[in-house]
């Protein structure tokens, strides 16, 4: 974790931050720190991140880049840039995509300016060990979203879910599971809070329910870690904001994201900081477009609104068989409808998270005059017409679920990046999870199988029929778990 000196600090998601280099080339005097998400973010991100780069080796004192939960080859595959380099470099594209793998590892995971102000991209837990952090061999990071393969024979538990939710795969045949080349299961959680943590206005330290890796932290954290290493302030970046920027914890967290427009055109404006010498920070804020910059505070906020809006109903929609049993235990008289604080305290209960579920209720269901809510209208778009009489999974909730998951397994086994899983794409993937987690599987086994999932017989599975291939294992295992099997 290098210490700087004071710096205008910038947090270029969407590029639009490299703009603010009008505030001069960096230069001892006038340090710039990027923090993180570089990709990801719109349609020019190897640019910006050849920019980035070529500037550090210019300026390789007086330009710092904080790795983000963005560079991540991982989360490239899921948001968009793998798919970027492999348009635009044809030839290329697979060794430039190794290369960034092995760059992203070797980023710094966070910054001291002057002993006094932390700067991370995503924030902090009750455990988080800055000393620890300074030592750690940060290269064996190479994803958040594979976490290290253990020495003891669990792999059943292995394969389940790791720490940020996404679906565990087989690591590249180079790793081999040797502990000498991963970091340990403590080493790997530290480095998942300083990259996914969220601060929040509640106290203590507990999951974070929304992006499922890191945590939230209230202020009272803040404070802990703050004064065990004898710093002022926290700087980070990872969350939209529509000025642009945030203060809270009294003043001891500040959030700067630098994208405007970031949701649509209007959502937000973007901002960068400039520290003073009494590091005092100042805000920048600006909105790419000129159209846009005329837009009062109020249209920004419905636009942000209609997106959370839409991204709200997906997480229902993905909960569905529960919200429904939830919904009624609650109606005991089976009228379809519930009370407004019954609605609410299901919508909380089932879905972890801490909003104002009244003030949404107008926007996500449908209410009578006397104020009761026709609970199936929390899934009017996807047309429930009437309470089903058992709850019981439905494709459409399972695919909503899991859906970017699956698409990052799709991505990996899909290794030329075609769109379709070749029978012989599909035998390297079976033989790399072999020597990962010693399951043995005859080859005849795994060319049945992927003839099965090959619905149309092109000789060639696709996202569908993968997809259908996982809804089917899916619909097994809940009727064995219903008959008393074991999961």
């Amino acid at each position: 974790m290098p210490r700087v000196w004071p710096f205008p600090l910038v947090h270029p998601q969407q590029h639009a931050g490299l703009r603010r280099l009008r505030n001069g080339l960096p230069s001892r005097n006038n340090s710039y720190i990027f923090n993180g998400d570089f990709v990801d973010r719109g349609k020019h991100s190897i640019e910006i991140l050849m920019i980035l780069f070529v500037s550090f080796l210019v300026y390789p004192n007086d330009l710092h880049l904080n790795r983000g939960n963005h560079e991540d080859f991982m989360m490239n595959l899921r948001y968009g840039f793998t798919k970027e380099i492999l348009h635009k470099y044809k030839m290329h594209g697979k060794k430039i995509l190794e290369i960034l793998e092995d760059l992203y590892s070797w980023l710094p995971i966070g910054t001291i300016i002057d002993n006094e102000i932390l700067v991370i991209h995503g924030g902090i837990s009750e455990s988080t060990d800055l000393n620890l952090l300074h030592r750690i061999e940060r290269n064996k990071m190479k994803s958040v979203l594979m976490p290290p393969i253990p020495l003891v024979e669990d792999h059943d538990t292995d394969l389940k879910k790791n720490k940020v939710g996404a679906t565990l795969i087989p690591r590249e045949l180079k790793t081999n599971g040797s502990p000498s080349e991963q970091l340990t299961k403590h080493e790997w959680e530290q480095v998942i809070d300083i990259l996914w943590s969220d601060p929040r206005g509640k106290r203590g330290c507990y999951p974070n329910t929304s992006r499922g890796g890191g945590c939230y932290f209230g202020p009272d954290i803040t404070s802990k870690v703050l004064n065990k290493y004898q710093l002022k302030m926290l700087i980070r970046s990872h969350e939209c904001k529509p000025e642009g920027y945030e203060i809270c914890h009294d003043g001891k967290v500040v959030t700067v994201f630098s994208a405007s427009n970031y949701y649509e055109e209007g959502s937000n404006r973007g901002a960068y900081i400039k520290l003073c010498c009494d590091m005092t920070p100042r805000f920048f804020q600006y909105q790419v477009t000129r159209t846009t910059c005329s837009r009062p505070l109020y249209q920004r906020v419905n636009a942000i609104e209609s997106s959370a809006i839409r991204i709200l109903k997906e997480r229902m929609i993905s909960r569905k068989t529960d919200l429904i049993r939830a919904f009624q235990l609650q109606d005991r008289s089976k009228s379809g409808k519930l009370s407004m604080g019954q609605w609410a305290f299901s919508m909380e209960n089932i879905l972890g998270l801490n909003l104002p579920w009244r003030s949404l209720s107008s926007h996500l269901v449908t209410t009578d005059k006397n104020g009761n809510i026709d609970y199936m209208s929390s899934f009017q778009d996807i047309h429930i017409q009437k309470p089903v009489k058992e709850a019981q999974s439905t494709l459409i909730e399972t695919l909503y679920r899991y859906r970017s998951d699956l698409q990052i397994i799709f991505n990996v086994i899909d290794s030329d990046h075609s769109g379709l899983i070749s029978m012989e794409e599909f035998r390297a993937m079976w033989k790399l999870f072999n020597s990962h987690y010693n399951i043995h599987i005859d080859d005849f086994q795994v060319d049945e199988l992927a003839e099965r999932m090959d619905l149309n017989k092109d000789g060639s599975i696709d996202f569908n029929e993968f997809l259908k291939a996982f809804y089917v294992v899916h619909k097994l295992d809940k009727l064995n778990k219903s008959d008393g099997n074991p999961p």
